[in-house]
C-alpha cells in the first residue's frame, strides 16, 4: 500500500473541511454590536479567552473586531476605547468561508490577507469561526495521523 493509499484512510487530511474542525469547537460564537464600545468588546475577548469577535448588526455579519484592530486602531493612535465604538475600527468587509471549504484554502486564506480569524457562514447563518490556531492544532493532529498509520504500515499491523 502506498503512503497516498494510507493517507486517504485516514479522517483528516489537508483537502479536508471545516466541518472537521467545527465539530469539534463548542459551537459558540461571540460577538459585539458595531455601536459597543471598544473597551466592551476587549473586555468580552479577555472574558472568552478569544483573539477575535464577529460584529453584528440587526443580526446580519458587519464585520469583525481583534486584538490586532485594537493595537493597532486605537491604542497606537491615542484614542480612548471607552469613547471608541467598534464600527470605527472594525474589519470589513469579512473574509468569510463555508464548512466545506478546504482546510488547505483556509490557510492560504488567512496567508494571503495576513488574518488570523475566518468567519464561517452557511448562507447568511454564521455557522462558526476559525483561527490559526484551530487550523494548525488541525495539521498538527492530522500528520500525528499520519505518522500512526505509516508506522503501523511498516510495522505490519495496518488493516488493509
Amino acid at each position: 500500500m502506498s503512503a497516498a493509499a494510507i493517507s486517504r484512510t485516514g479522517s483528516t487530511r489537508m483537502d479536508d473541511s471545516l466541518r472537521s474542525i467545527l465539530q469539534r469547537k463548542s459551537g459558540a460564537v461571540y460577538s459585539v454590536g458595531q455601536d459597543d464600545s471598544v473597551y466592551e468588546a476587549v473586555a468580552r475577548m479577555s472574558d472568552k479567552q478569544v483573539g477575535a469577535l464577529l460584529v453584528l448588526a440587526n443580526g446580519k455579519l458587519a464585520g469583525i473586531v481583534s486584538e490586532r484592530d485594537y493595537a493597532r486602531k486605537v491604542i497606537l493612535k491615542g484614542k480612548s476605547s471607552r469613547e471608541t465604538r467598534v464600527g470605527e475600527i472594525m474589519s470589513s468587509p469579512v473574509i468569510t468561508v463555508t464548512p466545506g471549504t478546504p482546510v488547505s484554502q483556509c490557510m492560504r486564506l488567512m496567508s494571503s490577507h495576513r488574518i488570523r480569524h475566518l468567519a464561517v457562514l452557511e448562507g447568511e447563518q454564521i455557522a462558526g469561526v476559525v483561527s490559526i490556531g484551530d487550523l494548525v492544532t488541525w495539521l498538527i493532529e492530522s500528520q500525528e495521523q499520519t505518522i500512526r498509520h505509516l508506522e503501523s504500515y511498516i510495522n505490519g499491523s495496518y488493516p488493509g
